[in-house]
Parts: C-alpha cells; sequence; structure tokens
C-alpha cells in the first residue's frame, strides 16, 4: 500500500463525477462513495460529523441523494441549503412516523430522489427507532435489487447497532447484510462512530474507505494499528481537528488530509455561552409530506377504531354487571315478597289482608316484569358484547396478517437471493426475466388450485354429508391415538404436510396434543417444538384444519387447537373421492401444473453442468425455499449443490 501525505489524491474514476473534500483538492470518487462500504471515525471534537456532512454537502450539490440516520439531532442543518425530508419523533421534524412508514421512506428516497434524514434522536424506546432503521434498510435492499440505482446509507453512531461484543438483533442483522451484500445492487453504507474499537471488526475490515480523525484510547488505537499500522497508530494522537488519515482501497494509498468546514448551519457543536440563531430551514414538497401523512392518519384511524371498540367493549362490561346486580336485587325482593305472600294466607285477616294480599301480588308481578326485561336487557348486552370481542379480534388478525404478509415478501426476496447465488456459484448467468416470470406463474398456479379446490368441494359438499350420515363413525374412534392411526387421517396429514412451511411443525402440532391430551394453545405448540414465534405454527394448524384434522376454538381472546376426532367422516369421505380421483394418474395438481409449465426441463441430477436447464432448477430452489427454510440449509460451491440437514 503506498502512502501519499501531500494530500493529493489519483484523478477520479468517473470523470467530473467526484467529491472535493479538502481545500488542496483531495477528492473520493463518486461512484465508490455511493456503493462502496465507508466508515469515519474519531473522538468527540475531532471533526467527524463535520467530515460526513463534508460529502454528503458534496452528493446534494451534484445531486445525488442520500439517507443519513441520524442519532443525536445534528443534521437538520442540511436543511438551511437543500430540500431534504426530515422525518422521526420530534416536533422539529417535518413529519412524525413509525416503522408503518419505513417503506414509504425507502420508496420517496429512491424512486423519487428525495434526501432523507431520519431523526431517530426523539425515541424514547431504543426498539421503535431500531424497528425503523431495520425497516428502511430493508425495503431499500428489496427496491435496490430492481433498481441497480447507486444511493447511500448514512448512519451515524453505528456501534450501537452493530457492536463488537454481543449478539446483533434484527436491525444489525439487516445493516450488515447491507455492508456485505449492497454493493453489487447499488446499495452503500457509511458508519460513524467515536469508538472503533466498539465496532464489529468483521464490518471495519470490509470497507473500500475509511477516515481516521484523532483517536487517543489505547482499545481504539489499537484498532488503527491493526489495519493501518503502528506508525500510524502513534501519529493518530496527535492530529489536528478536522485533520485525518484517508484510506481508499480503490488505489491502495494512505494520505494525510485536512477536511474543509461544511457550509451549512452546524447543529451538533457544543452550546457555548452565546445564543445560537436557529437559520432558516428549507422545506420538501407538500405533497410529498402528504403522502406520509396519509400513512399516519391510517394507522392512527386503524389504532382509534381499536380502542374505541376496546373502550365500548369495557362500557358494556360495566353496564352488564350493573344489571346483574339489579337483577340479584329484584329477585330477592321477589322472593321476600313470595314469602311474605305465603305467611299472610295462613293467617285469615278478613278484608285487610285480601287487601294486603292483592298488593303484594301486584308488586309481585311487577317484580317479575322488571326481572324480564333485565334479564332481555342482559342477553342482548351480551350479544352485543360478543360482537365487539369478534370485531377487536378481526382488527388484530389484520394488523398480525399484514405482518406476515411483509415477512412473505422478505422470504420472496430470500429465495431470488438463492436463485441468484447458486447461478453464480455453477457459473451459469441467471435469467432475471425466467425468474420471474416462473414466480408469477407459481402464483397463479396456486390460485387456481385454490379456486378449483373450492369448487371440488362445493360440487361434493352433498355427497359428502350422505356418506357421513350413513357411516356414522364418531363412535369407533375413542382417542386422540386411534384417531391418527386411521388410514384416512395418515393421508390428511400427509397432504396438510405439504400445505404447511414445514412437515416438521405438523407432526409437532399432533405430538403435542397427544401429550397434553387436551386442546392446547398456539403458544403450547411453540414450547413443545422449542421454537420463539407461532407464525410457522400457524401455518401448519391451518393446513391441518383444510384437512379437518384439527378445529379450532377461540376461548378468553386465545385460540386453541384440538385434533376433530367428530370429523373422522370427513377426513374419511375426502380421502375416499381423493383415492378415486388419483386412480387414473397419481400427480398432485400442483405438481401436475409445474410438470405442464416446464415439459421440456430435465432433473437437475440427470443432466451435467453442460445441459443444466436453469428455469426448471428455478422453480424448485423457490418452492424449497418456503417449505423446508427450517429444515434444510443451501449451500454452493463450484461443482454443484449439497442438501444438508
Amino acid at each position: 500500500m503506498s502512502t501519499d501525505t501531500d494530500g493529493s489524491g489519483p484523478p477520479s474514476k468517473e470523470g467530473n463525477h467526484s467529491l472535493t473534500i479538502a481545500q488542496d483538492g483531495t477528492s473520493l470518487p463518486v461512484v465508490e462513495v455511493l456503493t462502496g462500504r465507508g466508515f469515519i471515525t474519531g473522538k468527540s471534537g475531532a471533526g467527524k460529523s463535520n467530515s460526513a456532512s463534508v460529502i454528503a454537502e458534496e452528493l446534494l450539490d451534484q445531486g445525488f441523494p442520500l439517507l443519513i440516520v441520524d442519532v443525536d439531532g445534528e443534521y437538520y442543518g442540511l436543511k438551511e441549503q437543500y430540500e431534504m425530508l426530515h422525518v422521526g419523533a420530534d416536533e422539529e421534524c417535518d413529519l412524525q412516523v413509525s416503522k408503518e412508514h419505513a417503506a414509504k421512506i425507502a420508496e420517496l428516497a429512491l424512486d423519487e430522489n428525495v434526501p432523507i434524514i431520519l431523526d431517530v434522536s426523539g425515541y424514547l424506546d431504543s426498539s421503535e427507532a431500531e424497528a425503523l432503521i431495520q425497516g428502511v434498510a430493508q425495503r431499500l435492499f428489496a427496491l435496490e435489487k430492481k433498481r441497480k440505482k447507486p444511493f447511500l446509507m448514512l448512519v451515524e453512531e453505528i456501534h450501537e447497532y452493530i457492536p463488537e461484543g454481543g449478539s446483533l438483533n434484527e436491525c444489525g442483522q439487516m445493516l450488515i447484510k447491507v455492508a456485505k451484500r449492497g454493493r453489487k445492487h447499488g446499495l452503500g453504507l457509511c458508519g460513524l462512530s467515536q469508538r472503533p474499537a466498539d465496532v464489529k471488526k468483521d464490518f471495519i475490515t470490509q470497507c473500500d474507505w475509511l477516515v481516521w480523525h484523532r483517536l487517543t484510547w489505547d482499545n481504539d488505537t489499537a484498532v488503527v494499528r491493526r489495519v493501518l499500522g503502528s506508525d500510524y497508530a502513534d501519529s493518530v494522537q496527535e492530529l489536528d481537528d478536522g485533520e485525518a488519515f484517508l484510506m481508499t482501497d480503490w488505489d491502495g494509498s494512505i494520505r494525510r488530509v485536512q477536511f474543509k468546514r461544511k457550509s451549512t448551519f452546524d447543529a451538533g457543536a457544543t452550546p457555548g455561552l452565546n445564543d445560537i440563531q436557529r437559520p432558516n430551514l428549507k422545506s420538501v414538497s407538500g405533497d410529498i409530506v402528504d403522502e406520509l401523512e396519509a400513512i399516519s392518519e391510517h394507522q392512527q384511524k386503524r389504532q382509534d377504531r381499536i380502542a374505541q371498540l376496546e373502550n365500548r367493549l369495557e362500557s358494556r362490561e360495566e353496564e352488564i354487571e350493573e344489571l346483574r346486580s339489579e337483577l340479584e336485587q329484584a329477585r330477592d325482593v321477589n322472593q321476600l315478597a313470595d314469602q311474605f305472600t305465603e305467611a299472610l294466607a295462613k293467617v285469615d285477616t278478613g278484608s285487610e289482608g285480601e287487601e294486603v294480599k292483592s298488593t303484594l301480588e301486584s308488586l309481585r308481578k311487577e317484580k317479575n316484569q322488571q326481572i324480564r326485561e333485565l334479564q332481555s336487557d342482559n342477553e342482548r348486552l351480551r350479544d352485543r358484547n360478543e360482537e365487539l370481542e369478534s370485531r377487536v379480534e378481526e382488527l388484530e388478525e389484520e394488523v398480525e396478517a399484514t405482518e406476515q404478509f411483509e415477512q412473505f415478501e422478505a422470504n420472496v426476496d430470500e429465495a431470488t437471493e438463492a436463485y441468484q447465488r447458486l447461478g453464480e456459484a455453477l457459473g451459469i448467468e441467471p435469467q432475471s426475466e425466467k425468474a420471474e416470470q416462473l414466480r408469477n406463474r407459481v402464483e397463479e398456479l396456486e390460485s387456481e388450485i385454490a379456486a378449483s379446490r373450492a369448487a371440488q368441494e362445493e360440487e361434493q359438499g352433498h355427497t359428502e354429508r350422505a356418506v357421513q350420515q350413513e357411516q356414522s363413525p364418531s363412535a369407533e374412534i375413542q382417542t386422540y391415538r386411534e384417531f391418527i392411526s386411521d388410514e384416512a387421517v395418515e393421508v390428511a396429514i400427509d397432504a396438510a404436510k405439504e400445505d404447511a412451511s414445514s412437515p416438521g411443525y405438523v407432526d409437532g402440532t399432533i405430538g403435542c396434543i397427544i401429550e397434553e391430551g387436551k386442546p392446547v394453545t398456539y403458544e403450547d405448540i411453540a414450547d413443545h417444538l422449542g421454537i420463539s414465534t407461532t407464525s410457522h405454527v400457524a401455518s401448519a394448524v391451518n393446513a391441518l384444519a383444510e384437512e379437518d384434522v384439527v378445529e379450532k376454538e377461540t376461548r378468553g381472546g386465545r385460540a386453541f387447537v384440538d385434533l376433530a376426532i367428530e370429523d373422522i367422516g370427513k377426513i374419511r369421505g375426502r380421502a375416499r373421492r381423493r383415492e378415486e380421483a388419483e386412480k387414473p394418474r397419481r400427480i398432485a395438481p400442483y405438481s401436475e401444473s409445474l410438470l405442464r409449465s416446464d415439459a421440456t426441463s430435465s432433473s437437475p441430477s440427470a443432466v451435467n453442468r453442460q445441459d443444466f436447464s436453469w428455469p426448471s432448477v428455478s422453480t424448485t430452489i423457490v418452492r424449497s425455499c418456503f417449505s423446508a427454510r427450517r429444515s434444510t440449509s443451501l449451500r454452493f460451491d463450484g461443482r454443484g449443490v449439497r442438501h444438508a440437514l
């Protein structure tokens, strides 16, 4: 590696597209900054944030957008000269946002070239900030795989998300993914930190360009010694403010440069005795803010609706409790009246006694009428209460379904990446258009299957009921083990395994019910399987319920699952019809459709590398990434693909 201390850098690889970072003309190639991995470090006051702002100003001057993750709320000064969207949790931001806005923020940055300051300094709960950052990074990564547009994500205090010690959460894992694989899609990442010793070393050592400002702590200078060498580890302690060692991989040089001062307001400066005048800040288009506000309003309406229903539910429960109290009081009064009437009947009190008995009888009838009215009101309120509970559950299921759909999109992205990595390992040019066509074809086939299945069940409904009435088989099945040992049930379980995300979760669901000997919750099944989430459990339960092997019941707001012994007749009828339908040829509709859509493709195991059919393998990979993600890991090398269980 060569060393240049006079400050003159190499000519830019991109012609005029370079970033001038020092008064002496030292510059950085734009494409390397936008798509590469960068690291800027230095102790407080050494010039770290100023250098990052200089790079941001240079990019904005040339019309290149970027996204800045601002941890301390010190980058809004850029709005003094540039139209930037400032979002976060503070009132000073253009708009308050949450993780629901993540996808839209990424789309504005890439598709509409909107420079964005993602200010996370105002979030009291760090998990909210991390969820927002993770969502934005994930959406940027997904979009860039199609856009291939050079774009920089600059993250302050990166050691908080990818620390050297301890495990990474979902936010940290996403940032590492961007750092490792974003470059080939056009997505760059630049991390900033005061303490390089606290930053994950795998990130630092993989960076293409690094800026080392003054560092004095032994652990930090040890990192400099490891990356630059002993001489630089001693010299880095003596650097002036704004001065730094600039290390660039594209020319293999280390230069000592004095960064120029940024031209915009320094919002991160240490407060002094003099009053600081906040500058006039530029704002982005109102239409952009309106798009984000629409998301906020939709989310707020949903939350308000849930809160409103919960309040109404609570109010109804209070009314029911009051009515129960009144009902008990009325019953007590009625009981006393009956006792008093019986006592009078035993004593002959003449006309006065008859008058008293008549009055008491009238009172008793009146109270009985009140009791009937209270009972009617109580029943009506109970029905209404059940309706409200059902509506609350529906809204919660909608929220859960949205999260599951986002996870599904992530799974699709992972499948596509596996497809591309397989092509790279085998030395075959991936056919992205063909892959997209196959993916669309899979979705079309699944829709056709669902429609065909619904029509078939509707047509055969009468036949099923007739068979159930004739057989009346539930009496012969008494225990769980007898039920799952039935041949038709075994066929139904196998069918459920094909539809579930993993066959192991289907067996685990049944095993948990048998082990407990009673209905179980989704959480019970997850504990039995040793997993932390219930999304895969839900897939297994839904697949089993589709085959009538299990039945779901909601009690007290919780979903319980039990083996559907009473539905053995349905299962046998379905098995009988399935056997009759498969007599001519035993090919599953889904597999048959896939064979038709790619009839000329050969099995990967039956061909050599020269006649390897890319489309036929792509379908298999996409399918396997959804059906066996947990039970199978794919490893690639130059010779082919190995499946390691």
